[in-house]
């Protein structure tokens, strides 16, 4: 196949530049602070519980947990929902679908304060939804616009976008944040006005590009079918991942690395406030920090796989995500410094790892119409992986009352993905 027009690929890496403010504004830094300081006392020696559905909870447990609800209703639903999508050729309308729920909901945190927890956990939940839905239509498209030999460049192209975007964004709720008194307004109207911001931009900026998108192509006309038999679809992918060693050596590594580099990335802010004391704003000059180098990261990864490989590069990326974990459990408190040293670190590893691992997948998968069937797949062998890893990080803190130990613990997932990486890479030398 030949790669799409410069339009449509335009479009494409469009929508990473308008969803991923939720990604950095919603997840990474404003409000995972917010949350915190409005369900906390503010002191370093005591543990912030709050009181949700008839339990008390450890606030930063509750909020881990939460996230893990809303990973685990994606990954239940994405199966039926992308199959209905590849049978009747309606992706791009999942896509808008999700997308507007999404963007909805982080504008209703706007109304989320100390007095209305419930609504902040449904609004974030919500939220999380509607961005993860979206993303198992868009990483679909990949396959369908873009030739084998063009896919890595491409989906670093989406990721750089999305950085770019999301930090412009993220600067503009910055001069809101640090100059409210300027105009006017408290740091938490600030933060709320931040939420809204995101809602609006995520909905603008997706329908643009979403104009610029094909249509899927329908495989089959049988509504009974596509309904009924949603989940037929990812058990017809199970079955031939069976007979595809390679891919399913691979799946399962990425399973357990990315279990580590996801969990790393939602906790990382409620990490730094809560157990290292850094300031919001130098939280939020962290997370800008792994944005902006998060841009070449993935470009350098993406070259470095030309010459050396795909399974390779991944390798070498987790044995640095391996190296954060310890870093991370040895840092000393209250040392800004330090925790931007470390931003770099992750923000090089984080760009490239995310960028190769989608278009690896893209090009280990078989010659196939059932495009969104295979990154359904993808995308809940990821879900799950989330899951596993924001229940187990949460349980952790409120078993020991301490996130280090949560970090140290996701450094043996990494190890596994790790070894499998290994594995796939030996079975790859065989073929």
């Amino acid at each position: 196949m030949q790669t799409a027009s410069k339009k449509v690929i335009n479009g494409w890496a469009m929508y990473d530049w308008a969803n991923s403010v939720y990604n950095l504004v919603i997840t990474s830094t404003i409000f995972p602070a917010y949350f915190e300081g409005i369900t906390g006392d503010g002191k370093d020696d005591t543990v912030d519980t709050v009181h949700f559905l008839g339990r008390e909870f450890v606030n930063t447990a509750l909020y881990n947990y939460a996230l893990a609800v809303a990973f685990g209703i994606v990954a239940i639903m994405s199966p039926l929902l992308s199959s209905i999508a590849d049978y009747k050729g309606n992706k791009k309308s999942f896509l808008r679908f999700f997308m507007t729920m999404g963007s909805v909901a982080c504008s209703l945190l706007f109304f989320y304060n100390e007095a209305n927890l419930g609504l902040g956990i449904t609004a974030m939940v919500i939220a999380c939804i509607g961005y993860w839905s979206s993303l198992v239509f868009y990483n679909s498209y990949l396959p369908e616009i873009a030739a084998v030999e063009d896919r890595d460049k491409i989906s670093a192209r989406g990721f750089a976008m999305g950085y770019i975007g999301s930090v412009i964004l993220q600067i503009v709720c910055f001069v809101f944040l640090m100059g409210n008194h300027i105009f006017g307004i408290t740091k938490g109207f600030a933060s709320q006005l931040s939420f809204l911001l995101v809602g609006i931009w995520w909905f603008c900026f997706a329908s643009f590009a979403l104009n610029r998108l094909p249509q899927g192509q329908p495989i089959g006309n049988d509504e009974k079918h596509s309904i009924t038999k949603g989940y037929g679809e990812l058990r017809k992918v199970w079955q031939q991942l069976m007979q595809l060693p390679l891919l399913k050596r691979y799946l399962f590594s990425f399973f357990f690395y990315n279990m580590g580099v996801q969990t790393v990335m939602l906790a990382a802010t409620l990490y730094g406030k809560s157990e290292l004391g850094i300031p919001t704003e130098n939280l939020i000059i962290a997370i800008l920090i792994i944005q902006l180098i998060a841009i070449p990261g993935a470009f350098l990864v993406s070259r470095l796989s030309g010459i050396i490989g795909n399974i390779k590069a991944l390798m070498l990326c987790v044995v640095v995500w391996i190296g954060i974990c310890v870093a991370g459990y040895l840092m000393p408190a209250h040392n800004p410094t330090a925790f931007y040293i470390l931003a770099t670190v992750v923000g090089f590893v984080m760009g490239g790892i995310q960028a190769l691992s989608r278009s690896t997948y893209s090009k280990l998968m078989p010659e196939t119409r059932d495009n969104t069937s295979f990154f359904s797949f993808f995308d809940v062998t990821e879900k799950i992986a989330i899951v596993i890893g924001m229940f187990t990080f949460g349980y952790i803190i409120e078993l020991t009352g301490s996130q280090r130990n949560s970090v140290l613990a996701l450094m043996v997932f990494f190890i596994i993905g790790l070894v499998g990486l290994w594995f796939t890479l030996v079975k790859q030398k065989e073929k």
